[in-house]
C-alpha cells in the first residue's frame, strides 16, 4: 500500500490539467503534420539514402560527420548480405566486398 502511494505522487504531475492540455497540443501538431502529403517524411528521405559500402565486417556509425548533431556510437554488424540499418538514424551499411 506504501509503494501505490510512492508511485501515485510521481504519476499525478504527469496528468495535471497544463500538462494534458501540452500532450493534447503535441498530437494535434503530429496528425496535422501527417497529414501534408506533398512533403516526404523523415523515412522516406533516408530511405532515398543509398546504402554505404564499406570494408570489413563491423562498422561505427555515429549518425554523420559532425559529432555535435550525431547520436551514440552504433557498432553494426556486417554479416549478412542485405544492408544493415543503424537504430538510431536509419542509415544502411553493407559490405562491399562481401562473400
Amino acid at each position: 500500500m506504501a509503494m501505490a502511494g510512492r508511485f501515485s505522487s510521481l504519476i499525478s504531475p504527469i496528468f495535471a490539467r497544463g500538462n494534458l492540455q501540452r500532450l493534447s497540443a503535441i498530437s494535434e501538431h503530429t496528425a496535422k503534420w501527417m497529414q501534408v502529403v506533398d512533403k516526404k517524411s523523415p523515412m522516406e528521405l533516408i530511405n532515398e539514402v543509398p546504402p554505404i559500402k564499406v570494408e570489413g565486417r563491423i562498422v561505427a556509425c555515429e549518425g554523420g560527420r559532425n559529432p555535435a548533431l550525431g547520436h551514440p556510437i552504433e557498432f553494426i554488424c556486417l554479416d549478412l548480405p542485405k544492408p544493415n540499418v543503424c537504430k538510431y538514424c536509419g542509415l544502411r551499411y553493407v559490405q562491399s566486398d562481401h562473400h
